[in-house]
């Protein structure tokens, strides 16, 4: 025999599934510690200077002729 389901309980089941697997998503995308977003930031920054600071001639980007 098959079992009896309440639909409305059903329904609200079903739509609380779907809203944490949408917010477990946005944990993943947007979920970091301002200081992991600092250090992320500070090593880009460091990068990017070392990368100038080793330019073969400054102010020249390759390509550019």
């Amino acid at each position: 025999m098959a079992e009896i389901v309440n639909l409305r309980q059903a329904r609200k089941h079903k739509a609380r599934s779907e809203k944490e697997r949408i917010a477990a998503e946005n944990r993943a995308i947007h979920g970091r510690s301002k200081a992991e977003r600092e250090r992320e930031g500070l090593l880009e920054r460091k990068a990017t200077t070392f990368l100038d600071a080793h330019r073969r001639s400054p102010g020249h980007e390759p390509g550019d002729q």
